[in-house]
Parts: C-alpha cells; structure tokens; sequence
C-alpha cells in the first residue's frame, strides 16, 4: 500500500495491523485504521519493516486470550514495537507479564491513545493534499457488506460472561449518527449493512430513548433511539439490514412484524445460551423455557421466512446429564435453523467461578458438544431441505464466470452457510441474484441463479 514519496517529501510511517475476535471489535480496528490513514500513516503488509504494530485483541475466552498473547508475541518477535489495544487490554498485567517491553497498552475503544501511542512511536504530520480518506472510513469487510454499531458495552451480568467488565455498561449511539453512518454506507455501494452490539435490542435504554435529528431530502426527521424505530428507519435505505446480538426481550416481537412486512431481514440472532431452567438460573438468563418456545411459535407464525439462529454453552458448571438432555429435548422442539456451540470455559473474573457449582470434566464437555452438534446438524439438513425447488434471494460473496458463492437471507458472513450458485452468466460480488435451490447438505444450499 505504500506510496512513492515526492521529491523532499519523507515517505510516511507504515503501520502492521492485527485484528482479532467478533465483529464488534473488527469496527474498532477500522476506526482505528480510519484515524491512521486520515493523518497520513500506509497500512504495512508485515510486521517486519513496518515502523510499529497494532495488535487488537480478544479477551472473552481463555482460548482467545491465548490466540491474543501469540499474535502479540509474533509481532515483538518480528518487530518489537507493538501498540496492544482490545479487550485484553483491559487486563494489561497479563500482557505485561508475558511481553515487559510492549509500547503502550490501551482497553477497548481507546481509539485516541492508541493514536498517541502511534504518534509516539512513528510522528506522522497531516497532509490534507495527499492523505484522502473515503467518507465511509477504511472498511476490512468486503465493499458489499459492513457491520454497523450501534453501542458499546452491556447492562447484562451473564456469570459466564465478562464483558461488561471489559467494555463497560451499555453506551447506546444516538439514532441520527447511526443513520447517518448507514446512509453513508448505501451510497458508497454497501449492500448489506450488519446491526451489531453487545446487547441489540436493549439500545437506546441508557439514552431513555432521547430522539436525535436524522438530516432527510424532505427535511430533517426527529428518531427516537428505540430498537423498533431504527430497525424501520433503516429498513428505508434499500440495503439489506441484518440484525446480531438480538436477546429475546418481548419488544422484539414488533421487529419480527418489520421483517413480514420485508423492511428488514427475516433473521434473528437470538443467544439462548441454553434450556435447563436450572442452568439458566446458573447463568443469570432471562427466559423461561416454555414461553421462549411459545415466542419462537408466535415468531414463524408472524414471519414464516424467518431464519432464528442462536448459541449455546455446554458444560456450564453443574450441568448435569438431565439438564443436557433436557437442552437437546428443547432443541428438537425449537427447530432452529442455524446454531453454534461453545464448550464452556473457566474465564477468569467470570462470576460463575465463584457460585460452587462442580465443573463438568473435559471429556464430557467434549462428549456433548459433539452430540449436540449432531443433533441439531439433523434438524439443520431438515429445514434446508424444505427449500429444495424454491427460489431464494443471494448476495454473492464470491463471483465467478459460470459459479459463484453467496449467502441467503438467511445467512450472515462467516458464521452460516453458504449458497452455492451456478450461473450462465458472470456473477460479481455484491451482487444479488434469484436462485432456483436443486439440492441441500447439511449446512448449504446448491441452486441455479435465474
């Protein structure tokens, strides 16, 4: 990405960058790449030769921890100066202890100490003749999709779950920025915008729901920062919206009736985490599991296209055999359509540590998961076969001259399947096409688009 400085002109500072964990922090690297390229900084391909070294970590899972301390251990191997942000960040004793000569460590959304670090490290001057940078910001998704955030930060005290302690109580957006940021986004060719928080549809609780000005043709129009109304007002841009990280509060049912009427995306990303009223408990989750059934039945009554993915922990300290069987019991009566789960993990600081509840041994975490996941890879390879001989909207991801790869409406990136599409003409990414479904697997669809 580098370019050839002018005659008398010092070539500018390169920066390696490491981006690590969940959409949310994938927003906080492009801010963060955003600022470096709007003061003038190039974006190096590796660590060696660059003059410093971003790495943004995950913090949520010891697994995750361990990913972060090796990425940051490879780029003090290859460089040594190395700028530590993210979630781990917000333990910076561990990342001290492993690595002392670090640069600077900084927690999650410290957007402008991490620029102080870099600026310590590697001054750049401003140039605004030579340092343009798109209105929408610098982007490390596809140009045919983005994440959109919403908030920062959760009100929710899961036992398992440390996040609040890394990223604080819930920070909702006024409703007229985030507008503002996805009309951006459209006009700049983005196709799918992806509504991401830690908690979605608890946004705007912190602001009280206030109303903020969203800049229209017709004049400027007051939106209260209420999930139902920026859902509407978002569904009017002409851009597939897509919303993650939604818990299943009661006001969610009125965003299902948007997705009947097609203002948004007939998908729901619900993380029931799990089924066993006792184990709910044990985690501080909401939701009783006879009325998250009756919730689901009300949902596809309301929306017969809509997809419901969701998470689940398995292994959760005092699961028991009954509570397990009991999880897989609900699930064939749930029949979701896309599910990930996790086998759970001890996470320092997490309150579950401490309520006294034996740990499930690792064989038998094991054990579950895979029989977890071969339930509910039946029940998967049942509903998608229902949509053999139909035909479904794609976004493609992959283009091609005779085939490409792309997603359903009911597929997000990365974590669902795929559709795979044959064509007789070239399809490009970004684009969407009607595809005919002539066969389904387990976790993806194969048609022909029209």
């Amino acid at each position: 990405m580098s370019r050839n400085p002018e005659p008398g002109r010092q070539p500018a500072p390169r920066i390696s960058f490491v981006s690590l964990g969940c959409p949310k922090a994938l927003v906080d690297s492009e801010r963060i790449i955003t600022r470096l390229r709007a003061e003038g900084y190039e974006l190096a391909r590796s660590h060696a030769g660059a003059d410093a070294v971003v790495v943004n970590t995950c913090g949520f899972l010891d697994s995750a921890k361990k990913e972060s301390l090796e990425a940051i251990g490879a780029a003090m191997a290859d460089n040594g100066k190395v700028i530590v942000t993210g979630c781990m960040g917000a333990e910076p004793e561990a990342i001290r202890t492993a690595f002392p000569r670090v640069a600077a460590i900084t927690g999650p959304q410290a957007y402008e100490s991490v620029m102080d670090a870099v600026r310590a490290l590697a001054p750049a001057p401003h140039d605004p003749f030579v340092d343009l940078v798109p209105e929408i910001g610098i982007k490390l998704t596809p140009r045919h999709y983005a994440y959109l955030k919403i908030s920062e930060g959760c009100n929710n005290r899961c036992t398992f779950c440390i996040i609040p302690n890394l990223r604080g109580d819930l920070v909702s957006r006024p409703a007229g920025e985030v507008l503002r940021e996805a009309e951006r986004l459209v006009k700049a060719g983005v196709k799918e915008l992806i509504v991401i928080s830690q908690d979605t549809s608890a946004y705007g609780i912190d602001l009280r729901y206030a109303a903020s000005s969203w800049p229209r043709p017709e004049g400027s129009r007051q939106v209260r920062a209420k999930f139902l109304d920026l859902a509407r007002e978002l569904g009017s841009l002409g851009a597939w919206v897509r919303l993650q990280y939604v818990y299943p509060y009661p006001h969610v049912d009125e965003v299902v009736a948007l997705m009947a009427e097609g203002k948004v995306l007939p998908y729901l990303d619900a993380p029931f985490q799990h089924a066993s009223p006792r184990i709910l408990k044990a985690m501080r989750r909401p939701g009783d599991h006879e009325k998250t059934l009756e919730r689901i039945k009300a949902w596809r009554a309301l929306c017969p296209d809509l997809t419901i993915r969701s998470t689940f922990i398995v292994g959760f300290p005092g699961e028991s055999e009954e509570d397990f069987a009991f999880l897989l019991d609900w699930l064939d009566e749930a029949k979701l359509d896309r599910v990930g789960a996790f086998r759970y993990e001890p996470v320092a600081g997490a309150r579950a540590n401490d309520l006294g509840l034996p740990q499930v041994p690792a064989e038998i975490k094991e054990v579950r998961w895979r029989r977890f996941m071969e339930r509910q890879q039946a029940i998967s390879a049942r509903r998608l076969a229902a949509k053999v001989g139909k035909r479904i909207d794609t976004i493609v991801d992959v283009g091609g001259a005779r085939a490409g790869k792309g997603r359903s409406k009911g597929d997000a990136p990365q974590i669902d399947g795929t559709v795979h599409v044959a064509s007789h003409r070239t399809l490009r990414p970004g684009d969407i096409v009607n595809v005919r479904v002539e066969r389904a697997g387990a976790y993806d669809l194969y048609g022909v688009a029209a």
